[in-house]
């Protein structure tokens, strides 16, 4: 009896893990290294609380044909920011504006994964040449879009009674883990070490004080809104909607 020989084993793509320095902020990130020197950039933006961890499986499957570049943005991750930087989401697409740059990236299409979503579209208004295409899930530009919780939560100002506690409600590891749970069919193939990594992140010095910055910031990105929809109707990229 002949056997048909084993298929061979795939091969993860190989991914670089690198700082680069922008604005006094140190930028974590991690970059696939494609067998091809002109492959398809694709700039990757994490959502939260998470950091570019996130996308280290879509990094194995595609890193091979594709440049993928992950950013932590200032806040999250490994990306460590100077005591007084100020956390707003213009800030954060300041640093990866300067960051791409950096890296010399004149055109590539954005993965826009929830708070990647606003730094992102703040980075096509500014550069609407750099922009080949998107991939968004669960991100948003439509008001639409927001649930009645959404709506609530960004409606918190410092002033509203009982703020500050709601935010650090979102902070602690049992938030965190419904983060990557809630809503799945099956919570045993969700493997644990993407929320523990990210709450070890939370709980490190002045992340829940830029957390809470950024939450009561995230009402500037309703306000954009406008001019995010009118860039799409503009420039029309391709777009894959998850």
């Amino acid at each position: 009896m002949v056997t048909a020989p084993a298929p061979h084993p795939a091969v993860p793509a190989r991914t670089a893990h690198r700082v680069v320095h922008v604005e006094g902020v140190e930028v974590f990130y991690r970059e696939s290294l494609p067998e091809r020197p002109d492959a398809p950039v694709v700039l990757l933006l994490h959502g939260f609380p998470s950091a570019s961890h996130q996308f280290r499986r879509l990094m194995d499957a595609l890193g091979k044909h594709y440049r993928l570049v992950a950013p932590d943005c200032p806040g999250f991750g490994h990306t460590r920011a100077p005591h007084d930087f100020t956390y707003s989401f213009d800030r954060l697409a300041d640093v990866v504006e300067g960051f791409t740059g950096r890296l010399g990236l004149t055109r590539f299409a954005m993965y826009l994964f929830d708070f990647g979503a606003p730094v992102g579209f703040r980075l096509a208004l500014r550069h609407p040449e750099r922009i080949a295409g998107l991939v968004v899930q669960n991100g948003n530009a439509y008001s639409e879009g927001l649930s009645d919780a959404a709506r609530d939560f960004t409606a918190l100002t410092p002033d509203t009674p009982g703020a500050d506690q709601a935010i650090l409600d979102l902070l602690t590891l049992d938030a965190t883990r419904a983060q990557y749970e809630g809503g799945t069919v099956d919570p045993e193939l969700i493997a644990p070490e993407g929320w523990l990594l990210d709450q070890y992140f939370l709980d490190l010095p002045g992340r829940k004080e830029a957390q809470r910055a950024l939450a009561y910031d995230y009402k500037s990105n309703i306000s954009a809104y406008p001019a995010w929809q009118a860039w799409l109707r503009e420039h029309q990229p391709p777009t894959l909607i998850a």
